[in-house]
């Protein structure tokens, strides 16, 4: 059985906006997060919040991740972009006619298609 210190977690400042303090997150757990006034409080929060979620995994019988396992991806993700691409992004799904979201996901695929074809 892993140990919780075995899980990597990544920290971030949170603006006066969202409170301030520090966020932890654990890249095995999508929905695992925590926070603290410090980054040492942010991390000892984060391990209790990561004790209580293998613990609820556990109980209802789901798959714990393995530490470096990256989780299981929910597909999900939020990317923030500077307000003039975000206005380009727009007016070519518009003109597309299709959703921001599928614009972003084409142009994604595509790219990750020509990388493929390189390495």
């Amino acid at each position: 059985m892993s140990k919780l210190t075995d899980y990597p977690f990544e920290i971030r400042p949170l603006t006066a906006a969202e409170g301030g303090g520090f966020l932890i997150s654990f890249p095995d757990f999508s929905e695992c997060i925590s926070d603290g006034e410090t980054v040492e409080e942010a991390i000892a929060n984060g391990r209790d919040a990561l004790m209580a979620t293998i613990t609820a995994l556990t109980e209802k019988g789901f798959p714990v991740p393995a530490p470096n396992s990256g989780g299981v991806a929910s597909g999900k993700f939020v990317a923030r972009v500077p307000k003039t691409i975000h206005a380009q992004l727009a007016t070519r799904a518009k003109s597309e006619g299709v959703s921001l979201n599928t614009l972003v996901l084409a142009f994604i695929a595509e790219g990750l298609g020509r990388r493929e074809h390189h390495v």
